[in-house]
C-alpha cells in the first residue's frame, strides 16, 4: 500500500490518499478525520501507527506503507 499526503489550499484542508500496489485509490480522507476511512479498510486498529507516519510525512511524497 502507498500513502500520499496532499497539501490543501485556502479553505480546502490537507488530505491523505491510500493506494494499492496498482495505484488504485483505496481511501481519501482529511488528515484530521481518518476514523471512518481506516475502519472501512480494516485498519482501524492500526490508526495510531498510520497517523504517526502521516504526521511525519512531507506533502507530495509517495511513501510505501508497510503495516
Amino acid at each position: 500500500m502507498y500513502i500520499i499526503k496532499v497539501k490543501g489550499i485556502a479553505k480546502i484542508p490537507d488530505y491523505v490518499q491510500l493506494r494499492d500496489e496498482k495505484f488504485t485509490l483505496l481511501a481519501y480522507f482529511r488528515v484530521d478525520r481518518p476514523d471512518k476511512s481506516l475502519d472501512k479498510l480494516g485498519l482501524g486498529d492500526k490508526q495510531d501507527q498510520i497517523m504517526h507516519i502521516i504526521n511525519n510525512l512531507p506533502f507530495g511524497q509517495v511513501t510505501k506503507l508497510e503495516i
